[in-house]
């Protein structure tokens, strides 16, 4: 099956431009005319996938705390910038759907949480794309995360993310029976480069936030990039790559 994969992710939805991982964040990058963005989910107290990056509310909104021990009716009640609140997962995959974003769903269990984080969300990802035009793509740092959305949403494509990329990458990419390598862009080995490129494994780097870091790993193959910098690539987010997704 043939797939357009967009060149450019906005990361954490609206990058630097907006409170990160917000409603406001994601409709941004619509409006700059991207055409797909990345967020992390993680479930709160009562259980309910929320977006949000840290383990701590103390960085990205006025609350204090693990965000898995914080209950929904203190969650949904915090600032998380601007006066934008926390989203639920279900509130950010049904603007995705609407605006015709694709959404790089970053599954970020707290500590102690992945079997049930990467349950809940890959269940969700099932139901909330059914049907949908353009699905998401499931991502995550953590391998018994990713095992979960293979056997959970074996339809649904898997990106595996590496903060420091290891020698048997492709060994993994296999049994997981991912679709990409995510990877660190200042760490991607250029042998790692040419072997994913070899094997036609989609390479997506983050975080770029320079023109001509960008234009030198787009040249060596790299299929697409996750940036801050909205403002400073918007006019590129046409820019697709025709890729092939097995299965």
């Amino acid at each position: 099956m043939q797939i357009l994969l967009p060149r450019w992710f906005a990361h954490r939805g609206g990058g630097s431009l907006a409170p990160e991982n917000t409603l406001a964040g994601i409709r941004l990058a619509a409006r700059l005319g991207f055409k797909a963005v990345e967020f992390d989910v993680m479930l709160s107290g009562d259980g309910t996938p929320v977006l949000i990056h840290d383990e701590t509310l103390e960085r990205t909104t006025n609350g204090v705390g693990r965000v898995c021990d914080t209950p929904d009716s203190t969650l949904f009640a915090l600032d998380a910038g601007q006066g934008e609140r926390i989203p639920r997962f279900t509130e950010a995959a049904a603007l995705c759907r609407e605006l015709g974003l694709l959404a790089n769903v970053e599954i970020k269990p707290s500590s102690g949480q992945e079997i049930e984080t990467a349950e809940c969300v890959a269940k969700l990802c099932v139901e909330l794309w059914r049907g949908a035009t353009v699905p998401p793509l499931i991502s995550s740092f953590s391998k018994v995360a990713l095992e979960i959305a293979r056997d959970m949403a074996p339809a649904i494509a898997r990106g595996v993310l590496f903060e420091s990329v290891p020698t048997d990458w492709l060994l993994e990419i296999h049994r997981l029976q991912a679709f990409s390598l995510h990877c660190d862009a200042d760490t991607l080995p250029n042998d790692v480069l040419a072997e994913a490129q070899a094997k036609a494994v989609p390479v997506l780097c983050y975080t770029v936030n320079a023109e001509n870091r960008a234009k030198t790993l787009f040249a060596q193959g790299v299929s697409a990039l996750f940036t801050d910098r909205l403002d400073l690539f918007a006019p590129e987010t046409t820019a697709y790559k025709p890729l092939h997704l097995g299965g």
